[in-house]
């Protein structure tokens, strides 16, 4: 299984975090290892004191696809979920100033939620706007609709198919909407799509 994940996919999120816009999407991958593994707490890593929670609608392949078009990249999902993007804020930040790889950052133990329940997309009129948000400790920090993505969800098939062989079970993380932030220990971390609670974990 590959996780294939896409930065700076919103507006609003590029010019919280001062980054440049894009030209067309930033692609970037994490090990499975960094899956969380199910009913299990998010641990802190020790190489960071500044890790930032990443809310996401995700997509999983339901069959093996390469150069992909638009037009047909409806036939490649069947469920839409939610997930975080754990992210080594400080650690990011080093490498980025040295034009290094975010892996370490990004790719690490735990680092990529997945949500256990999936949504069937033929439950949502209009795949291109899809709500969803996260609650830490009860209270909402992060709301975001998939029509605020620069690159929709088809766009973004069709454009990672152009590099990597999709395959099943493959998941993709479609970006992240702004109100990013750090988490603590004890922290509680619920994420929602509509209205229906997709994951609940804990930090530790």
């Amino acid at each position: 299984m590959k996780i294939i994940c896409i930065g700076r996919n919103y507006t609003d999120h590029i010019a919280e975090l001062q980054n440049e816009r894009p030209d067309e999407p930033v692609i970037f991958l994490k090990p499975d290892s960094a899956v969380l593994l199910k009913k299990q707490p998010f641990f802190i890593p020790e190489f960071s004191n500044d890790v930032h929670y990443e809310v996401e609608l995700l997509v999983r392949i339901n069959k093996i696809g390469k150069h992909i078009q638009k037009k047909f990249a409806h036939k490649y999902y069947d469920e839409i979920g939610l997930g975080i993007d754990f992210t080594a804020r400080d650690l990011q930040t080093k490498l980025k100033d040295k034009g290094l790889p975010w892996e370490k950052a990004k790719g690490f133990d735990g680092s990529a939620v997945i949500g256990e329940k999936w949504i069937e997309k033929s439950h949502f009129k209009d795949l291109n706007d899809i709500g969803f948000e996260l609650e830490k400790n009860g209270k909402l920090v992060q709301q975001g609709r998939s029509s605020h993505m620069l690159w929709k969800i088809d766009e973004i098939i069709e454009y990672i198919s152009q590099y990597f062989t999709l395959k099943i079970g493959d998941v993709i993380f479609t970006g992240t909407p702004a109100g990013v932030g750090p988490v603590a220990i004890n922290d509680q971390l619920s994420g929602f799509i509509e209205d229906q609670q997709i994951f609940s974990i804990q930090v530790k």
